[in-house]
């Protein structure tokens, strides 16, 4: 055997040891199947001298689960093969866990996915008390559906409304919480005190069965004809429609496969699993989300885009400028990862506004009991707010997160930097001023650098770094440590207007105002946004970050544009957003209401105002075309920032259009959108839009072979 070690010991306690060659983790590859069926067989024909097996992993972690870069080769008509392939791997499961002799996996470390799946093949389970382990099946996360008898366990073990969680939504867990869940038997602080753990219990169940082989097993909770569970599963596909519009088919095969399997004997129910995980497996869902969720954000926790050769940084104290709602959630941001921050404002009352502001943050986590008051006390601390510059002195890092405008940043930038420790960084957390311009008031604009956080910042993990055109690399080097240091996603991207996630942003709002300009009724513009796979409809989205900040920022944009002597013509969505803020006084959600109205103690409507203003009967109306314009407008100006050097990789354009702009996580990203769409027909798409809906659809020939290089 290449991957699995057998032994048998003179006291009858066989040992199976995952132990793949050369590789940093145990996987599901297809040795490591053959070699599961000949240590299975090798247990079988010893088993008369055994009285025990324990399963173990020689790596760090116990075992990582499938091989997924072999999922994404493929294709429809391997559904038959694969589905014989896992049901040759749980017949190996099977025969180990009903041979009479008791299993027990020792867990030393980490058990994802397929991995948790191989540890649940053993009738008990001891794990190191260790808080960093993490358990569970997440298969959900990558489009795939915990088919090598994840579910039927799980659902065995939980029941169907607890074990929902754990499958539908991936949640993960560990020793502790395995422990009170009944899914591990107990947990030790070496791996020797696992393994004295597992004898002994070994010795106590010299006959293990697993709980669902058991003539007196019952279901927890109730099967799914148990009038209480009925009920709930009465309103379950409702719910899940209601959260994932459909768009999502893993989710759903997951249910159908909890229920169904709960209604039929255990081997049934594996069957079941097998022929839903064989069919998803293959579909192009699975081959977007893997590509983004595992390979693209892998490249970028690896450290592809960060400038080698520098040493790891974090800084020993961050100044943020501006208290107001980014000013206060970046302070939150390090204070939440240990880093002392000072926050400073015009105003010690506004600075304090801001303390308070991360102290609301963190109520919601005490009063669910997920931090205690302790803790909150201790992280308040590290926020200092401040009126007075010289508080920043001896900062590493100081953040501007101002109001939008140049005069303004210039001003915070002279008054601050003066204060950084030696070598220090100084970074603008603009969303679209291009950093090269904001640089000019830097005394050093090799150490500026641009720090793109977005809204809600305690809630979003991408954090868009800016290279300046002086920017050196061992500042962004440093960005990007800084980023991974808050627990966050970095990009890096290089500078222009917008950069990439407010540039693509804006496409997609501006589209949604183009289409109400043209006379679309608002509902139907937002019900297509959020059956497309959008998070939010254009209109809620630009509602949510201010009618009156674009306004502002669209002003900006005029008049640099105009000092630098480039024409600006605005288009029908620029010229609508006016009219909201200007005209109809509607700056948004915070000045009181924008397209949307918000009455105190109810939900949200859309103002009544748009349709007596701007709705026109315009005949039928072809939903799925607003989709494609929305999907499409995106993906193109995604395209033209990758042509244009903004981006420099493909794995960046897809981390920053999921996290940063919340395209359809199903369709993969921005750039794997189009892959789905085959490119051709794409191009095709694209050239029919633009001859109907103007010049902003059409793809010049660089962008064209742009993506033919990006998709080759």
């Amino acid at each position: 055997m290449n991957t699995i070690r057998y032994e048998l010991a003179a006291d009858g306690i066989a040992t199976i040891t995952h132990d793949a060659p050369g590789a940093p983790v145990n996987t599901m590859t297809e040795q490591w199947q053959a070699d599961l069926a000949e240590a299975v067989a090798r247990v079988e024909a010893d088993k008369e001298r055994i009285k025990g097996v324990l399963v173990t992993s020689a790596k760090k972690t116990f075992f990582a689960g499938a091989q997924l870069d072999n999922v994404l080769k493929l294709k429809a008509e391997d559904a038959a093969a694969g589905f014989k392939g896992i049901e040759a791997m749980k017949a190996c499961f099977r025969r180990l866990e009903t041979m009479g002799r008791p299993v027990v996996a020792l867990l030393g470390g980490a058990a994802l996915g397929g991995g948790w799946e191989v540890a649940l093949a053993a009738h008990a389970r001891f794990a190191l008390d260790d808080r960093k382990i993490q358990f569970g099946t997440p298969e959900v996360s990558l489009g795939l559906i915990p088919g090598a008898t994840g579910i039927t366990k799980t659902v065995r073990l939980l029941g169907l409304m607890a074990a929902q969680p754990y499958l539908m939504e991936g949640k993960l867990f560990g020793p502790r919480e395995a422990l009170e869940l009944g899914l591990v038997n107990g947990v030790g602080a070496t791996m020797d005190d696992l393994r004295d753990l597992a004898l002994a219990w070994i010795a106590e169940n010299p006959q293990a069965v697993q709980p669902w082989d058991r003539k007196d097993y019952r279901m927890p909770g109730g099967s799914p004809s148990s009038p209480k569970i009925a009920m709930g599963l009465t309103v379950a596909p409702a719910m899940l429609a209601a959260k994932t519009h459909g768009l999502y088919p893993a989710a759903q095969a997951i249910l159908e496969t909890m229920v169904e399997g709960a209604m039929v004997d255990y081997d049934t129910a594996t069957r079941i699993e097998s022929r839903k995980l064989a069919k998803i497996m293959v579909g192009q869902n699975a081959k977007n989300m893997i590509t983004a969720f595992f390979f693209n954000l892998n490249a970028i926790k690896s450290g592809k885009s960060r400038p080698p050769g520098f040493a790891p940084w974090k800084p020993a104290k961050v100044g943020v400028l501006g208290a107001g709602m980014m000013g206060a959630g970046i302070a939150h941001a390090n204070a939440a990862r240990g880093i002392p921050c000072v926050l400073k404002d015009v105003s010690i009352d506004k600075a304090r506004a801001g303390h308070e502001a991360v102290r609301k943050v963190t109520a919601p986590l005490v009063a669910k009991g997920r931090m205690d008051e302790f803790k909150q006390a201790a992280l308040l601390n590290l926020v200092t707010p401040t009126a007075d510059a010289a508080d920043l002195k001896g900062c590493e890092l100081i953040i501007e997160a101002v109001f939008e405008q140049r005069e303004l940043k210039a001003q915070v930038t002279r008054e601050a930097e003066p204060m950084l420790a030696a070598g220090g960084v100084f970074a603008s957390n603009t969303s679209t001023l291009p950093i090269g311009g904001l640089a000019r008031a830097s005394a050093a604009p090799q150490r500026f650098v641009g720090l793109h956080f977005f809204s809600p910042v305690h809630k979003m993990k991408l954090v868009e770094i800016i290279r300046g055109p002086a920017t050196d690399d061992e500042t962004v080097a440093r960005a990007y440590d800084y980023v991974l240091a808050l627990g966050k996603t970095p990009i890096v991207v290089n500078d222009s207007r917008g950069f990439f996630t407010s540039r693509v942003f804006g496409t997609y709002v501006m589209e949604g105002a183009a289409m109400l300009a043209e006379g679309i009724a608002a509902p139907l513009i937002e019900h297509a946004a959020v059956a497309a796979g959008m998070p939010v409809g254009p209109l809620a989205v630009i509602d949510e970050t201010s009618l009156s900040l674009s306004v502002h920022v669209m002003e900006q944009t005029r008049a640099d544009l105009a000092a630098a002597r480039q024409a600006h013509q605005p288009g029908a969505g620029e010229l609508l957003i006016e009219r909201m803020v200007k005209e109809f006084k509607r700056p948004g959600r915070a000045g009181g209401g924008g397209f949307y109205d918000y009455p105190a103690g109810q939900p949200k409507h859309l103002w009544p105002g748009l349709k007596q203003h701007f709705e026109r009967a315009t005949g039928a109306v072809d939903v799925a075309e607003l989709q494609q314009r929305l999907l499409y407008r995106q993906s193109i100006e995604t395209a033209r920032c990758l042509a244009e050097n903004v981006l420099t990789s493909v794995h960046e354009a897809n981390i920053g259009s999921i996290f940063g702009i919340g395209f359809p996580a199903l369709d993969g990203r921005a750039l794997q959108f189009v892959a789905s769409e085959g490119l051709d027909s794409f191009l095709r798409n694209a050239e029919a839009l633009a001859t109907r809906h103007g010049e902003r659809f059409a793809l010049a020939p660089a962008v064209q072979e742009t993506l033919r290089r990006a998709l080759a």
